[in-house]
């Protein structure tokens, strides 16, 4: 009889983000056993399905976890060969909120790299970790060495970037002395079937300074489903080293900015459609070479 190959078992955290549920079920399709860590954030829409799925899915476990308590991370992560980490508030950014993250990536860390079995771990992180600066109407590109500055960060209160600066540069710096091998993936305005009702404090957060964004060529977005399969082949591909910026599309044109406003509606309040007619075309500065290496070509724009 032939040796049967022992399945693969991954672990998603938190997979009750909007991210995180998305790279769950993809990989779920594709055939992986699921460890489901999900914090105690309350009884939100995203949990409750996964709770749900976890009684007719076989190959889905689900796991309460702090990240704050890094024996409940250990606890989630037996026997996992990779984790997906996708850490997100559900209740908005603040200065406070901005420590808890940083910690928890620590915690995670740290987690994975006293586990025997993680050989990979995929870091979900944002495009808003390295677009923020005084100068960057001045730079040309915009890539997976960029990194938004911390104090422009603070000085503009824009919590969720600088959330994501500190924490992606935390698990970096404690990856590299751990020696584990990790990978982030840089998203753009994540997009998808019922953000705005799923994701709504993350895709407010993101938006603060959604002008200054658009006028320097760096305000992009991400169809959660080519997201989830990005971070899904960033641990396949065993070549995948450092950063990668993820996004669709930039959104440069006023026209695109009009519909990507609607695709975000009652989220966000539509403008009046006299107001887009524009003919200016700002320059677009977000390169993201890495990732086409990556796969095969990206896809079409969903909005």
């Amino acid at each position: 009889m032939a040796h049967e190959e022992k399945p693969t078992t991954v672990c998603v955290l938190d997979a009750s983000t909007y991210v995180g549920f998305w790279i769950l079920k993809r990989l779920l399709n594709k055939g992986y056993f699921v460890h489901a860590a999900i914090q105690n954030n309350g009884e939100k829409a995203i949990e409750k399905q996964i709770k749900e799925m976890e009684k007719v899915e076989e190959k889905l476990v689900l796991f309460n976890v702090d990240v704050l308590d890094y024996q409940s991370i250990l606890f989630a992560l037996k026997d996992c060969c990779a984790l997906f980490c996708c850490l997100d508030s559900p209740d908005g950014y603040d200065d406070k909120m901005v420590d808890l993250e940083v910690r928890g990536a620590i915690n995670v860390v740290e987690a994975c790299a006293q586990t025997d079995s993680i050989q990979k771990l995929v870091f979900s992180s944002s495009l808003t970790a390295a677009i923020w600066r005084e100068d960057i109407c001045s730079e040309k590109d915009v890539d997976e060495r960029s990194w938004s500055n911390q104090d422009f960060c603070r000085k503009l209160k824009l919590w969720y970037a600088l959330a994501k600066t500190l924490s992606e540069q935390a698990a970096w710096a404690l990856a590299m002395d751990r020696l584990l091998c990790m990978v982030s993936i840089n998203a753009g305005l994540v997009l998808g079937p019922a953000v705005t009702q799923q994701n709504p404090q993350s895709t407010m957060f993101y938006l603060k300074g959604a002008a200054q964004m658009y006028e320097n060529g760096v305000l992009a977005f991400v169809d959660v489903n080519f997201l989830a399969d990005v971070h899904i082949r960033a641990f396949e591909d065993r070549s995948t080293s450092g950063r990668y910026f993820c996004f669709n599309q930039i959104v440069n044109t006023e026209e695109e900015a009009f519909k990507l406003a609607q695709s975000l509606s009652p989220l966000i309040p539509l403008p009046p459609r006299h107001e887009c007619q524009g003919s200016e075309v700002y320059a677009e500065r977000l390169k993201a070479k890495k990732l086409s290496k990556l796969v095969e070509a990206l896809p079409v724009s969903l909005i």
